[in-house]
């Protein structure tokens, strides 16, 4: 009879827990819930996690998705107001990051978008400056005077980046391009999570089509507006839900007046704005890498996308389906074939659904953000 296995165990190497602090304006859209997602895996993996946000925006459910991430947020929330513009509420914002950069001991000040970026950045102290744009002032152009002072502050704030990450490989070519190369870049993915392949229940009144996001021209509302009256001036009704809301609203529903079958629901919760439709259009004209194309995907709803950003990253061998942004008529061509065949839009649905299961995980891109965040405290500690 054999003896015992007195192989030697050999221990499994435990890093230490990281603290981390992200910084952010407004607490709604895409950016939200990225930095959402992060702060969950973050701290189920033992990081210490904190907040500052703006006061201002976000309204109640920004307050109420907040409240349930206090228990994840080991080194607390805090809230200030957060200019949308460059004003002189900028200096106590960015004041207040460091305060709370050096009261946490961050060893990460991770800035999201635009105006984040810049307070984390502009930050002193010793702990790793990461920063990912989330669109923000890549949607800008050097020719542009308002572009012009955005771009020319991402540039001057590139040397005091030793972290930048991106959810597209687009943005990354997009900030190479118009700003250059920070110390570190990698692309990280955005993610979704396992409950969000969970089919999503039609209601008995949805309508041909749903539009879910911010109401802004960016989204290109007003192109799928433009694409259904198209359709309708050929003697073809589609209905449709708008869900969302924005600066552009009153003007969104102003172009719709004489489209009945066009209906402004208000803002909600994405997967329940999916019952409200049965394809869902993402008209926009910029993108990065949206998550309500990744949720509709993963939902196995069909989509109507454009070809910006990083879309084309999400959909791989089904790339070749997008429309051109800003074409109405191409828009109204894609729905009209769309709803002409559906038993093809549910098979390109399920391939997509797969496709986002295998490549877009919230897991992956938590631990993904978290090796390069190692990677370069490592390396400003070598340094």
């Amino acid at each position: 009879m054999a003896g015992p296995d007195r192989r030697r165990e050999i221990p499994t190497k435990v890093l230490p827990g990281i603290r981390i602090l992200h910084v952010m304006r407004s607490p709604v859209g895409g950016l939200f819930r990225h930095v959402a997602d992060l702060v969950r895996g973050q701290a189920a993996r033992g990081h210490r996690v904190g907040i500052v946000a703006d006061s201002t925006t976000g309204g109640a459910r920004a307050d109420e998705v907040l409240a349930g991430l206090a228990g994840d947020l080991a080194l607390g929330i805090v809230r200030c107001p957060m200019s949308r513009h460059a004003g002189w509420s900028d200096i106590a914002a960015t004041r207040l990051v460091a305060r709370r950069a050096a009261e946490t001991a961050a060893e990460v000040v991770h800035g999201h978008g635009a105006k984040g970026g810049a307070y984390a950045r502009f930050t002193g102290g010793s702990a790793v400056r990461a920063y990912t744009p989330h669109g923000g002032s890549l949607h800008f152009a050097w020719r542009d005077p308002v572009g012009f002072a955005y771009l020319a502050l991402e540039r001057a704030a590139l040397r005091r980046t030793e972290l930048a990450l991106f959810e597209s490989a687009y943005a990354e070519r997009t900030f190479r391009g118009k700003i250059g190369a920070a110390a570190r870049m990698r692309v990280v993915h955005n993610g979704v999570a396992a409950g969000e392949f969970d089919p999503v229940a039609t209601d008995p009144g949805a309508t041909d089509l749903v539009f879910v996001g911010e109401l802004r021209l960016l989204k290109g509302v007003d192109v799928l507006i433009d694409a259904i009256a198209i359709l309708g001036a050929s003697g073809r009704t589609v209905s449709a839900t708008i869900v969302g809301a924005g600066p552009e609203g009153n003007a969104f529903a102003a172009r719709a007046a004489d489209l009945p079958a066009v209906r402004f629901a208000g803002a909600m919760p994405a997967r329940q704005a999916f019952s409200h439709g049965r394809i869902v259009v993402a008209p926009s004209r910029f993108e990065s890498l949206p998550y309500v194309v990744l949720e509709a995907a993963a939902a196995g709803l069909p989509l109507i996308a454009t070809a910006v950003g990083g879309i084309p990253e999400i959909l791989g061998p089904q790339a070749s389906r997008l429309v051109p942004p800003g074409d109405a008529a191409m828009l109204a061509r894609a729905i009209a074939a769309a709803l002409d065949d559906p038993a093809a839009e549910r098979a390109a649905a399920r391939a997509l659904q797969a496709r986002v299961r295998a490549h877009f995980s919230v897991d992956t891109m938590t631990d993904q953000v978290i090796a390069a965040y190692r990677e370069a405290i490592d390396a400003l500690n070598l340094s």
